[in-house]
């Protein structure tokens, strides 16, 4: 049984900064990449940052240079440090990671339970 249990949000004023993680727990073999992903009320789900088992990063564009995304892999955490934060950053932020369960088999999404970021003075 694998889960993912996510802490770190909150409420912030614009311009604060806020530090997420996720950390992947159970019968896990490896895991591939692993990213954050939000949904801001009456919007679809949008891709945040990803990051590659080889540390190779993704950012969508209206993040990029407040965001910083890093993964401990001796834990299997990944980390989102948000910076410059906007009123428009406030979203459930979901954590994702492509988990290979046994030497073999194909990867398998996993998700978190989300966890709320509202950016408001």
């Amino acid at each position: 049984q694998v889960q993912l249990v996510e802490s770190g949000g909150g409420l912030v004023q614009p311009g604060g900064s806020l530090r997420l993680s996720c950390a992947a727990s159970g019968s896990i073999f490896s895991i591939n990449a692993m990213g954050w992903y939000r949904q801001a009320p009456g919007k679809e789900r949008e891709l945040v940052a990803r990051i590659r088992s080889g540390g190779s990063t993704t950012y969508v564009d209206s993040v990029k240079g407040r965001f910083t995304i890093s993964r401990d892999n001796a834990k299997n955490t990944v980390y989102l440090q948000m910076n410059s934060l906007k009123p428009e950053d406030t979203a459930v932020y979901y954590c994702n990671a492509e988990i290979v369960l046994y030497y073999g088999f194909p990867t398998k999404d996993y998700w978190g339970q989300g966890t709320q970021v509202t950016v408001s003075s």
